[in-house]
């Protein structure tokens, strides 16, 4: 097995530097051949490298910087809208406006992101995955011209890296592997589970600038408040019915 996948790291800083079209479309072409669902491959990679548009779509990515100073800034889209217009062309009508359609292509379009952030750092470019996708999925539509039956999912920067930060912790493998069915977890596995990560340095700086208690409270009182979650899903739930994929 490749050792990379144990020394991988988030790059955020780029060199000022492109990435050469063949080796790009090395890259994508790798994703294009990851498992599917069906073998439908209803999704689609939208390139963007225009200095013009990286800046449109920076405040929709809450302007994390990676978006504008790296070469590249992959979105991937969940994608009904090629698969449909192939279906009504050869005289069958699709059924896949419906959330579970979606959730078909959103899972294809993940798991090409994938493949394509561990192609790319093979090629010993660096990669950083971008949550706020689904955010702000509106305006994203809206910026890339994305047609009825697409939505963006996911979005990774991809570039030279500038620098190797330090890996960021991860929970050990018996935390999130279960043996043949699901064993919930006791009070005392879950301290097990999350001491460590407790216990870093930076988490524990993470409590004292944000005057919380624990790490946990954190994540539900700054990070990913109740309050944004149902706003922000509600702003998806809009998306899916203006792209046709929620009655």
């Amino acid at each position: 097995m490749n050792s990379k996948y144990f020394t991988r790291r988030t790059i955020r800083k780029y060199e000022n530097r492109e990435i050469d079209a063949s080796l790009l479309e090395k890259i994508l072409l790798a994703g294009t051949r990851t498992s599917t669902t069906g073998n439908m491959q209803v999704y689609s990679i939208i390139v963007t490298s225009d200095e013009g548009l990286k800046r449109q779509l920076a405040p929709v990515h809450f302007n994390q910087p990676m978006v504008t100073e790296a070469p590249v800034v992959l979105t991937f889209c969940a994608d009904f809208n090629r698969f449909n217009k192939w279906c009504r062309q050869r005289d069958a009508e699709p059924g896949y406006d419906n959330f579970l359609s979606f959730m078909t292509a959103a899972i294809d379009a993940l798991l090409v992101a994938q493949t394509v952030c561990n192609a790319a750092e093979e090629e010993g470019l660096g990669i950083c995955y971008l949550g706020t996708t689904t955010y702000n999925a509106d305006k994203i539509i809206d910026i890339l011209d994305l047609p009825h039956g697409v939505v963006p999912v996911t979005t990774v920067t991809v570039g030279w890296p500038a620098e190797i930060p330090e890996q960021v912790d991860r929970l050990p493998l018996y935390a999130v592997m279960h043996r043949e069915k699901y064993s919930d977890y006791t009070s005392e596995m879950i301290d097990d589970i999350y001491r460590a990560k407790e216990l870093r340095q930076d988490n524990l700086g993470f409590i004292a600038e944000n005057s919380k208690n624990t790490l946990a409270q954190v994540f539900t009182d700054v990070r990913y408040k109740k309050a944004d979650n149902e706003f922000f899903s509600g702003k998806l739930l809009e998306v899916l019915k203006r792209q046709g994929f929620m009655p």
